[in-house]
C-alpha cells in the first residue's frame, strides 16, 4: 500500500490483497483506491467493514462510511399498503434465479436523487463470480414472467452486505427486502443486513443507523 494522502489516510492498494485500518477513514469514508476489483479484493473488503462505491478513471474506490445503516430482519417495518401488496399474489419471488439481471436492472433503471450508476462490466463481473461461488444472492421478484424488482448482496460472516435494489413496479423492491428478511436470511443462517449509507427510505422500513465504529464492533463479533 502506498499512502496518498495524509490526513485523513488515503491508501493505493498494491497487488497484495490487504486494506488498511477503516476507523482511521475521514468523515466521507474513503478508505483506500485500487487498479483491480477482483473477487478475493471484495471478499476481503467486506471483512474488514469496507465496500467498493465506484470506478472512476480506472480505479476502485473503498468505502467505509461514518454513520452506517443496518437492519435487522426482525425489526423491518411493513406498513398495511405493503402488506397488502404482498397479499395480492400480484408478485412471485424467487431467489438465485437471475443474479446479473437483477444486477443489470439495478444498474438501468434510474433511482430518485441520484445519476447513472456504479454498476458497470467490471462490477458485474466480480460479483457474478462470487454469485458462483456462493457467496452473493440475489431476491427477484416477477410480474408473470417480468422481472419487476429484486436486490443483491453479499455474504461476510452474519451479514447480508446488500448492495442495490431496484423496482419497475410500485413497491417491488420492497417485496423483494421482505421476503429476505421474513425468509432467506434464517434460511442462509445470516442476521443483520448491512444497508451501507443511511436513506430515509430504509430508516421508515426498519434500518437503524450506527457509529462505524458500532458496525464494526458488530462485524467482528
Amino acid at each position: 500500500m502506498v499512502l496518498i494522502h495524509r490526513d485523513p489516510p488515503i491508501y493505493l492498494l498494491s497487488e497484495e490483497i490487504r486494506f488498511p485500518d477503516p476507523s482511521k477513514a475521514g468523515e466521507d469514508g474513503l478508505v483506500a483506491l485500487s487498479a483491480d476489483l477482483s473477487p478475493d479484493r471484495i471478499r476481503a473488503a467486506y471483512a474488514r467493514g469496507i465496500f467498493p462505491w465506484f470506478r472512476h478513471q480506472g480505479y476502485t474506490y473503498w468505502y467505509s462510511p461514518d454513520p452506517r445503516m443496518i437492519l435487522y430482519p426482525e425489526r423491518l417495518h411493513i406498513s398495511s399498503s405493503l402488506g397488502r401488496r404482498i397479499r395480492s399474489g400480484r408478485f412471485s419471488v424467487c431467489v438465485d434465479r437471475d443474479f446479473l439481471g437483477v444486477m443489470r436492472a439495478c444498474a438501468e433503471v434510474p433511482r430518485r436523487g441520484a445519476e447513472g450508476s456504479w454498476i458497470d462490466e467490471v462490477f458485474m463481473s466480480a460479483y457474478g463470480a462470487l454469485f458462483e461461488a456462493g457467496e452473493a444472492h440475489s431476491v427477484e421478484v416477477y410480474e408473470g414472467d417480468l422481472l419487476v424488482g429484486g436486490l443483491y448482496g453479499v455474504v461476510s460472516g452474519r451479514f447480508f452486505c446488500g448492495e442495490s435494489m431496484f423496482a419497475k413496479r410500485p413497491d417491488a423492491s420492497k417485496v423483494a427486502l421482505a421476503a429476505l428478511c421474513g425468509e432467506w436470511m434464517g434460511r442462509w443462517g445470516l442476521e443483520i443486513i448491512d444497508c451501507q449509507v443511511p436513506s430515509d427510505h430504509l430508516g421508515r422500513m426498519g434500518g437503524q443507523t450506527i457509529s462505524r465504529a458500532e458496525f464494526l464492533r458488530l462485524l467482528h463479533a
